[in-house]
């Protein structure tokens, strides 16, 4: 069971590390200018072109009026505290969603949990070991761990003068746009059990982000045109990665891993995002690995682990129960018997009566 969960889980982990490369390029793309608002607008919009076709000869866009979900205040709240922050930092921040989804999935009925049962105890200590497991990443250091294909010396990061830093005010609007990424997150899994039509949703989502989207530009950017503005560089291909991975196919794997999982499965995944991104760092900008970080990553992946096993147990009880519904009743002995009783009293009558 636990091998089935993970073979759904897989393409999932791909888009993670995806989604690491982008905090990077978005991160770049920010620094040199690029409104966040817009960034929000291309990537819907581009997402948009790419997966509408597909779901058009796929699905027939199935599910058209049923797309509610809007992914523009959380993505619009993320950037812009990214730009207050570090791309690092802002990673960390969006393993609250796991714990957020988890209170959100239980009040609502979606997250089967019983706190007398082992499996569910298993699912509530490790969605919090796996938050735990990326703060002590952000907050514990160490002693730094020579790896042969790092430098010896620190890379300074340069930021662009356009975007002072400002943790507290970054790390509040992360947050705000966490709490609203769980709410998308659970306002998915609750359409996918009426309209199970996964590239559809996605499309639609995107479409309606896009939308949305240029409409809340126009209000905060009145009168402003050059944000509009886009070249072959950091900014175009910020937009068309994260329309294409984080956007588009995000929403597609997502839906299909919440219709079988559920919501807490799916974000169960979010602090392997951090994991990935302090590797990438390693060899992309050449960052010393340190100690603190191995044990967070450690202590993130014997979350998982409790997790999936726990809705490992959830999955064998569940096909346990259909099977037991489903089992065909055997009424032959019944019918013996019945046949048999009657045989025996008739029998009686006749001895009765001669």
């Amino acid at each position: 069971m636990i091998s089935t969960l993970a073979a759904l889980a897989a393409p999932y982990g791909a888009y993670k590390v995806g989604f690491a490369g982008f905090s990077i390029i978005a991160k770049s793309a920010l620094n040199q200018g690029m409104s966040h608002y817009t960034l929000s607008v291309y990537r819907n919009a581009i997402a948009a072109v790419v997966f509408a076709p597909c779901a058009i000869v796929l699905e027939r866009f199935a599910g058209l009026s049923i797309c509610t979900c809007r992914p523009v205040i959380d993505q619009n709240l993320y950037y812009a505290g990214m730009k207050y922050t570090t791309s690092t930092f802002a990673t960390a921040m969006t393993n609250i969603i796991p714990a957020i989804t988890f209170c959100m999935a239980w009040i609502l009925r979606l997250e089967k949990v019983n706190i007398k049962e082992l499996r569910s105890q298993g699912k509530i200590v490790g969605t919090l070991v796996t938050v735990g497991g990326a703060m002590i990443m952000t907050l514990i250091k160490g002693p730094t761990i020579a790896l042969p294909w790092t430098k010896p010396k620190e890379i300074s990061n340069h930021h662009s003068t356009s975007n002072p830093q400002d943790p507290i005010k970054g790390a509040l609007m992360i947050a705000a746009g966490c709490f609203c990424w769980a709410i998308f997150v659970v306002l998915q899994a609750i359409t996918l059990k009426s309209y199970p039509a996964e590239l559809s949703l996605a499309a639609l989502i995107c479409m309606m982000g896009a939308l949305q989207g240029i409409v809340l530009t126009l209000l905060a950017e009145k009168g402003n045109t050059a944000i509009w503005s886009i070249h072959w560089d950091i900014k175009l291909l910020a937009a068309a990665y994260s329309g294409i991975i984080c956007s588009g196919a995000s929403y597609y794997v997502s839906g299909l891993l919440m219709k079988e999982k559920g919501p807490v499965f799916f974000t169960a995944f979010n602090p392997l995002c951090m994991i990935i991104v302090a590797i990438m760092a390693t060899f992309i900008l050449a960052e010393q690995m340190d100690l603190g970080r191995v044990l967070g990553a450690i202590v993130i992946v014997l979350g998982l682990y409790l997790v999936i096993w726990g809705k490992a147990k959830d999955q064998t009880l569940s096909d346990s129960g259909r099977d037991l519904q489903g089992a065909p009743v055997d009424h032959s002995q019944t019918t013996t018997i019945k046949d048999s009783g009657h045989a025996l009293t008739e029998d009686d009558n006749h001895l009765a009566i001669s």
